[in-house]
């Protein structure tokens, strides 16, 4: 694959990413996911990349070093040193094994729950090598069970079909249990959000478990209730947790039991969360902490503005639920939202809802989703914490 000329600066940078708009010409036949060389328009080797020809996203790099071959060497090196980085920074036996491009593994996904692995393949190039990672993953962690979740919408964009269910071992009926901080989850890996269960937030759970002592918290977007949890072992007066989601909310109580968290000391209603803060807010209700964790609203650069309004919205929602001297924690996952743009919007809903208040922290992804500093798009999840004054 040969580049037009001037569109070489990324990958001299060491991004990982290349753009159909960016090539001028693919010599010869390519199977998509086939390791192909990257070459300037003089002729000058750059990469070694997986070939995605459906996608706008038409190659994603594996390495800078011409004579390195992709095979299943490769993918044990890359895995070894992803996990030896999470040994290194993490106590416990659940968390983030591989985590894409950060990993230098675009487009593979791999979240550890104890003894069990779940994978995602959300490109051309991982699935092409589907049976050297397999193969990697069982030499390098020797987990009980593997199990697919690549039932992603993103890999049409890719030509492949969504795929889903077990590539090795065995995995046990009902949910797995994992411990973060202290608390007990179960995670239902098989029919749940992603891979079952959002690792990155552990930090920002324990940051904002410890501001819940008696206070009445608003958990909206609850999910299966980890932030809920999260809060009321850490002296929390009560938590209502919000989700559209019944089978979300049916774990999210299970998730209670398991930390011996009494039912009068939460409440989960099944609701679409912007009719219900719009319902609380007539009703007057207030609340001491309100939590907004939402789905990715923005998936696409024609996505943005309608997304930041979105944004917006729920937190001058939030505001106007408060309590003075109430804590708002809010967030989004959308990696075109920058950090100052996210501050903006917070700033733009407290004015609208007639209240001012001050950042007391600001919120990021886990360590175990590090942030690669050649592909700035790895770092995604920002949240604030800010308190009414």
């Amino acid at each position: 694959m040969y580049l037009a000329p001037a569109r070489e600066k990324s990958l001299l940078r060491k991004h990982l990413w290349i753009f159909s708009g960016a090539v001028s010409s693919v010599d010869g036949p390519a199977v998509p996911g086939e390791t192909i060389d990257i070459f300037s328009s003089k002729n000058e080797f750059l990469a070694q990349a997986a070939y995605s020809p459906q996608s706008q996203l038409v190659a994603r790099v594996w390495s800078f070093d011409q004579s390195e071959v992709i095979d299943r060497a490769f993918f044990v090196n890359k895995i070894r040193n992803a996990y030896a980085l999470r040994r290194e920074l993490l106590t416990g036996e659940s968390f983030r094994l591989v985590n894409s491009e950060s990993d230098g593994l675009p487009g593979l996904t791999v979240d550890k729950y104890a003894d069990y692995l779940v994978v995602q393949l959300s490109s051309t190039g991982v699935d092409f090598h589907k049976k050297d990672i397999l193969a990697a993953l069982i030499e390098v962690v020797n987990p009980k069970g593997i199990f697919e979740r690549s039932d992603l919408s993103v890999r049409a964009r890719e030509g492949l079909a969504e795929s889903s269910g077990l590539l090795y071992g065995k995995i046990p009926d009902g949910g797995i249990e994992i411990v973060e901080n202290g608390a007990k989850y179960s995670v239902d890996i098989k029919h749940g959000q992603k891979t079952g269960f959002y690792f990155d937030q552990r930090d920002a759970r324990t940051e904002v478990a410890k501001l819940a002592a008696g206070r009445k918290v608003l958990n909206a977007f609850s999910y299966t209730g980890a932030f809920g949890v999260a809060c009321l072992l850490n002296g929390a007066a009560h938590v209502t947790n919000i989700d559209s989601s019944a089978p979300a909310l049916e774990q999210c109580a299970k998730n209670m039991e398991l930390n011996g968290i009494a039912p009068e000391q939460y409440t989960n209603e099944v609701k679409d969360v912007f009719d219900q803060l719009r319902k609380y807010r007539d009703m007057n209700q207030k609340f001491d902490m309100i939590i907004l964790d939402p789905p990715k609203f923005i998936d696409s650069q024609k996505a943005l503005m309608r997304g930041c309004r979105a944004y917006q919205d729920i937190a001058r929602l939030g505001f106007k639920l408060l309590n003075p001297g109430g804590v708002l924690v809010n967030f989004s996952c959308s990696g075109l939202m920058t950090a100052e743009l996210f501050q903006k919007i917070t700033a733009d809903a407290a004015v609208d809802a007639g209240v001012n208040g001050v950042i007391i922290k600001r919120l990021a992804q886990s360590c175990d989703h590090p942030t690669l500093l050649s592909v700035p798009e790895s770092f995604y999840l920002k949240g604030l914490i800010t308190k009414i004054v």
